[in-house]
């Protein structure tokens, strides 16, 4: 189910739904507008938005519905998920199903969805003040990282009730090189969701030049930092460096996962996972490049599937890389609280 969040938020994103409801009802806002009326008051509201007077005008009640639903759909599927987690979870621990040291790590798995339920609010919060037309890039990227950062804890957890420690084996030195690659991983998602924010993907549609450069001029001009979350070339150069820098790493992890002389059997089919993984990535990401001189707003073009699966192979290299962190650490009992 978290899985399918991230995936909607990417639709939601790709489609400009995010700002299509104004006001966060956690129990009144899972019915959606029943009748013309409803739809219109609905309406009303968006039409009082930034996004609406300086972008979407020309919007009619039907292509309000459109960005309507998805934006409601991925608030709805949210709700579920924590419907989900509290009747299972309220389930279990009566039936005396749950072991005690799991407890905790529960309610703050519980405690990080919701939390990350608020970060999606002041996200979108950031989208409907001044003459701002969508959710501020560094917000964006904010509940993006803590949506990561909530599916990892949730796989790890998954990990721990599901893995034997009879796969799991200690290999120090392939430990810290993906500890490595997870580290950079971070970055790399982080300035991914910039890119998205800022939608930095046609400002420099080529490659493997950056309109006809490798290294732009001046487009660290001033602040590293603030060049670093504002401006929408160096974005780009970052994102594309770190893609770079994830590859070679992976290729140096791949050699030496390779050369383990004794290896458990799921790790000896799982250890080019990573590998096909990162060249599938970069594959998408440079055709999500090359194809977004084409986006056209409110349709769904090549650029927006190449884009949502970056996104999703970007999703299940991040939980890869956690799996095979876990098979290679020594064999104990690791409980993250």
């Amino acid at each position: 189910m978290l899985m399918v969040q991230v995936i909607l938020g990417g639709i939601t994103r790709l489609t400009g739904s995010g700002l299509s409801i104004t006001e966060w009802d956690v129990a009144a806002g899972v019915i959606p507008p029943l009748n013309a009326g409803q739809w219109q008051d609905a309406f009303v509201k968006y039409q009082h938005t930034p996004q609406f007077r300086l972008v979407n005008s020309g919007f009619g009640l039907s292509d309000f519905k459109f960005i309507f639903f998805w934006e409601w759909f991925h608030r709805f599927w949210a709700r579920m998920v924590g419907v989900v987690f509290l009747v299972g979870f309220c389930y279990l621990l009566l039936k005396g199903k749950i072991r005690r040291s799991m407890v905790r790590p529960l309610i703050i798995l519980f405690l990080l969805g919701a939390l990350q339920g608020a970060v999606g609010w002041i996200m979108v919060a950031s989208g409907l003040k001044g003459d701002a037309i969508y959710v501020a890039p560094t917000k964006l990227a904010m509940h993006f990282v803590f949506a990561l950062g909530l599916v990892v804890y949730t796989f790890w957890l998954g990990l721990q009730l599901s893995v034997p420690d009879s796969v799991r084996f200690a290999a120090p030195g392939l430990r810290g090189w993906t500890v490595a690659i997870l580290v950079l991983l971070f970055f790399q998602l982080a300035f991914g969701a910039l890119m998205a924010g800022h939608k930095a993907a046609n400002v420099a549609p080529t490659w493997p030049d950056i309109n006809g450069d490798y290294i732009p001029a001046g487009m660290f001009r001033g602040s590293w930092l603030e060049a670093a979350v504002s401006n929408r070339i160096a974005i780009q150069f970052i994102h594309r460096g770190l893609a770079y820098a994830l590859f070679v790493l992976v290729l140096i992890w791949t050699f030496k996962a390779v050369r383990l002389p004794v290896v458990q059997e799921r790790f000896r089919r799982l250890r080019w996972l990573p590998l096909l993984l990162i060249g599938a990535q970069i594959i998408l990401g440079i055709s999500s490049l090359l194809t977004s001189p084409w986006i056209r707003a409110q349709h769904w073009v090549a650029f927006d599937w190449l884009a949502e699966f970056h996104q999703i192979t970007g999703l299940v290299f991040l939980l890869t890389m956690v799996g095979m962190l876990y098979l290679v650490m020594p064999v104990r009992r690791f409980v993250m609280v």
